[in-house]
Order: structure tokens, then C-alpha cells, then sequence
């Protein structure tokens, strides 16, 4: 499986059809989104159909690697995995096509 393209820093055209980048997520920040409330809350889908919804909770950072088209895993930091004996035991490979991710976690 092909891993993805790297995303041009300078290009934040936003297309639905493509994975979301955190260039095109300030972008959104900044330009669609500067005007809804603060206090809005942030509803994530269990996927892209509408099914099963959360309100966004927390965040993480790691490296994602694609397993089926769509999908994947998430992979500690190699930061993290060289203080941590506990996490280089859990994951002794991480795949190569694994890249730096920005993760969102649903409150459920």
C-alpha cells in the first residue's frame, strides 16, 4: 500500500476528497470559521457517513500508518519511544510509511 503524498505546507485548498492537513485545518481556523462562537462544540463522526457522533475531547501527537485504505494506526512519537522501555516493547517495529501525526480523540 502506497503511503500517503506529503502535503505541500503551501498549498491549504481544502478538498474533501483527501485527508485534512493541520495547514488546511488553521486555514479553516482562520478564514471559514472566524466568525462561529467560541463556544461552539466540536462533534466528530465515527466516520465518514455520519455514523455514531462524539464531541472531540483531547488530542495527541504520533506517527500514523495506513493499514487498509482509509484506516490505519497510530504510533508513539520517536521521541517518546526512546525515554520510554515500556512503549519500544509494545511496538518493537513501527512500519516505515508511518508519518507525524496530529490525533483528535472523541470525548466517548
Amino acid at each position: 500500500m502506497p503511503s500517503p503524498a506529503p502535503a505541500d505546507p503551501e498549498d491549504t485548498t481544502v478538498r474533501r476528497d483527501q485527508p485534512l492537513t493541520l495547514a488546511h485545518l488553521r486555514q479553516l481556523v482562520r478564514t471559514e470559521w472566524v466568525r462561529v462562537p467560541g463556544s461552539t462544540l466540536v462533534v466528530m463522526s465515527g466516520d465518514s457517513e455520519g455514523n455514531r457522533y462524539s464531541p472531540f475531547s483531547t488530542y495527541g501527537r504520533g506517527r500514523y500508518a495506513p493499514v487498509y485504505e482509509l484506516t490505519g494506526e497510530v504510533y508513539p512519537l520517536e521521541s517518546e519511544m526512546a525515554k520510554d522501555k515500556e512503549l519500544r516493547e509494545l511496538f518493537p517495529q513501527i512500519p516505515s510509511n508511518a508519518v507525524a501525526a496530529l490525533v483528535l480523540y472523541p470525548l466517548d
